[in-house]
């Protein structure tokens, strides 16, 4: 094969990006064009929703402000006061709606441990909370001890491991990611986690660290397991009814797998007309929500930020992805649908690279991508279950040279380390070392060629609601700067209904 001009190569991958093809625009410039469609319900942003410098470091921080903000602004045209959080996690973005903008909010996970976790956290920030408002009423400065500042600095680094492998892709065959919820505002007078004083608290209390853990289909569960969702998910209403802090409730944790079919009204039963949000829903979950936005009549609007599309089922992939029609992933337009359009794993595992951080000096991680690569070379040669669904994970942070890579990841696969000596191993090392210049130049070719494929399925998505007839209003819009939070796009659509 010839490679094409690199010149030529670089300028028609620009040009072909989101930004380039003009198709994406900014939180202001919608809510601008949907101002005289109701003036009354969408008002100038006001200092109050601004976040000092300091809150916007982190990415976590940036990425809550900005979405929360951008969506409660939706919620005010559509003049509504609930909003579904889908693959909520812990609950951050669930914590800042709810806190700050005092809307009722439903955080939905897979995981009934990110579920425990969100209720601690809404624990300990009602406790904040109080405490800040007697020393800020005193007049008295917001004090910070040392074990919290260790205790924050240590997730910012934490945070710095998740970037990192955000950048890095994923690993061998991963399984798909967790998606729950989030604290409340329970306090007649809050605390304003934009405040100058209280930002850098507030996120104190909100773990930035993402513990990643597999969403389990309903099917897949035990009786047992499926029994005590049950039994949380009652428990937490019975709380909710009875009032048990004496606070009012803006937080609700819920532990379901989420799909296209989930009715919310039977996991909800104080189900209103409700804005769908997700922050970086993981693979097949952002189609699935864009989905149930078409179908639920309850569901007004939905803000949807996608993530991990080397996860995405394919109905074309000829590789077969298990998939089949609406269940899929890629595509779902109508319009992709009938070129039968796929991309294929290797291109989806491109399109989560981070163009913008590697330009602004971020750089690549070559060394742990190398280690990766020589691993699947070994697995190849070694072993025939080298396409196992088991997952490498981040094991490279924890190995002191490549012959201990290999160890660990033969461990945490399950594969027998003893097959191979020390020296053998090094000798793949060795082997393929005098080739890293050609593994830099192709990364950064995936690289280059990122924001096209990105743009591929953030488009068939656009093309997805337009499609649809209940939908009067959809946009791209770029929520975040990309080189603080590389997936910065969210699929935004309004139905007729509010208009």
């Amino acid at each position: 094969m010839k490679l094409v001009d690199t010149v030529d190569l670089l300028d028609a991958a620009k040009a072909h990006s989101l930004a380039a093809l003009g198709v994406c625009v900014q939180p202001e410039e919608l809510l601008q064009s949907l101002r005289p469609m109701r003036a009354d319900a969408i008002a100038e942003s006001s200092d109050e929703a601004s976040a000092p410098d300091e809150f916007m470091n982190c990415k976590k921080a940036h990425e809550v402000k900005a979405m929360s903000e951008f969506v409660s602004c939706l919620a005010r045209f559509c003049r509504v006061n609930q909003v579904i959080d889908v693959g909520s996690g812990k609950g951050y973005l669930c914590s800042y709606l709810s806190m700050k903008y005092n809307l009722q909010v439903y955080g939905i996970d897979s995981s009934s441990t990110n579920t425990h976790g969100a209720l601690e956290r809404n624990r300990k920030l009602k406790r904040f909370s109080k405490a800040y408002r007697k020393q800020r009423a005193s007049g008295n400065p917001i004090i910070h001890s040392k074990e919290e500042d260790t205790h924050h600095n240590t997730k910012s680094d934490s945070s710095k491991n998740l970037e990192k492998r955000e950048e890095e892709g994923s690993s061998i065959a991963p399984t798909e990611s967790g998606d729950v919820s989030a604290p409340d505002n329970t306090d007649e007078n809050p605390v304003d986690p934009s405040d100058a004083d209280s930002g850098s608290s507030f996120l104190s209390f909100l773990d930035v660290t993402e513990h990643l853990s597999p969403r389990v289909h309903p099917s897949q569960l035990t009786q047992e397991e499926k029994e005590k969702r049950k039994k949380e998910n009652l428990e937490r209403k019975a709380r909710e009814g009875r009032g048990s802090d004496g606070d009012g409730n803006l937080f609700s944790p819920l532990t379901s797998y989420v799909t296209a079919e989930t009715e919310l009204r039977a996991l909800i039963t104080e189900l209103e007309n409700a804005i769908l949000v997700g922050l970086h829903t993981c693979g097949d979950l952002g189609p699935s929500s864009l989905r149930m936005f078409r179908a639920r009549p309850e569901l007004h609007a939905v803000c949807s930020v996608g993530c991990c599309y080397h996860l995405l089922s394919e109905e074309f992939n000829p590789e077969g992805s298990g998939c089949v029609g609406d269940a899929c992933g890629f595509p779902m337009s109508q319009y992709l649908k009938d070129q039968a359009c796929f991309c294929g794993r290797n291109a989806r595992m491109s399109a989560c690279l981070a163009l913008e951080r590697v330009s602004s000096g971020g750089g690549l991680p070559m060394e742990s991508l190398f280690y990766r690569a020589v691993l699947h070379v070994i697995l190849r040669d070694h072993y025939d279950s080298f396409k196992s669904e088991k997952r490498v994970g981040n094991v490279y942070s924890k190995a002191t040279s490549f012959v201990d890579y290999v160890r660990r990841a033969l461990r945490k696969l399950g594969l027998d380390e003893n097959k191979l000596s020390d020296p053998e191993i090094q000798s793949y090392h060795d082997l393929y070392s005098p080739r890293m210049d050609e593994m830099v130049a192709f990364n950064m070719l995936k690289v280059t060629l990122a924001p096209c494929i990105e743009g591929l399925i953030l488009l068939d998505r656009l093309c997805y609601l337009k499609e649809q007839e209940n939908v009067s209003h959809s946009a791209l819009v770029q929520l975040f700067d990309p080189v603080q939070s590389p997936r910065c796009y969210a699929v935004v659509g309004i139905k007729e209904s509010c208009m």
